[in-house]
């Protein structure tokens, strides 16, 4: 079975200092894989360039079959990978509604789109209540809620989420963590890099450690889980 994002051997520099430094990994239909790791161990800078926007300095990316090195990020996200960055990155002048149809904006079936917006809706109910509103006066946690309905509204393949529970509540970050829970439910396919480990490794079916640029450990989400040296480094246990 080909996998449907396969990385083989992908290096990303800044300049002359290179941040991802020959990573392969491999994420299967209906898999969560996740990265986990400190901050500047590559994993942003990984997202980044899977999405296309930046370009690897060496190695091969492909995607449901095609290969993505050179392809501009609009078409990626035609092609069906779509990117939820880290800082959420919504229109704040915009209203809630403007920027799930934002998400959609390579689509033309206007019922298909508003089923999808109906479906974030009820995903995440605090955006249909809130709708008319500028999402600029969300809370954080609102905000990702929003951040991610919108990655939802291009239909993707591979949804992929960049530290989603960063700098929430502990209530809003088991909200949201229950909702990638039951995107997964749902069928869909998702990257994820989330700093808060044990959240992370518990959601996913496969994870890789990263540490400056490189992978250190790869394993299931559990085997990780329950690994003395992760659990030392990344779970705040002795």
């Amino acid at each position: 079975m080909t996998a449907l994002l396969q990385v083989e051997d992908l290096k990303v520099a800044y300049g002359k200092i290179e941040a991802v430094k020959g990573i392969s990994f491999s994420v299967e239909a209906g898999q969560i894989v996740t990265l986990i790791g400190t901050n500047g161990a590559g994993k942003t800078t990984t997202l980044r360039t899977l999405s296309g926007l930046l370009k690897p300095s060496g190695g091969k990316i492909f995607f449901d079959g095609q290969p993505l090195n050179g392809v501009p990020a609009h078409k990626i996200v035609s092609m069906g990978l779509a990117h939820s960055p880290e800082g959420r990155r919504i229109f704040p002048r915009l209203t809630i509604a403007e920027n799930l149809q934002l998400g959609a904006f390579l689509r033309r079936d206007p019922a298909g789109i508003e089923r999808d917006i109906q479906r974030a809706y009820e995903l995440f109910p605090i955006l249909g209540e809130r709708r008319r509103q500028a999402a600029g006066t969300l809370s954080g946690g609102e905000q990702q809620m929003l951040a991610m309905g919108r990655a939802l509204m291009s239909q993707p393949k591979l949804l992929m989420l960049d530290e989603p529970s960063m700098g929430l509540s502990p209530i809003m970050m088991q909200r949201i963590v229950e909702t990638i829970g039951e995107l997964k439910a749902q069928g869909t396919t998702i990257l994820l890099v989330e700093q808060n480990a044990q959240a992370a490794l518990s959601l996913a079916d496969e994870g890789h450690v990263m540490e400056i640029g490189k992978i250190v450990l790869s394993g299931s989400g559990q085997d990780l889980l329950h690994d003395e040296s992760v659990r030392k480094a990344y779970l705040g246990e002795d």
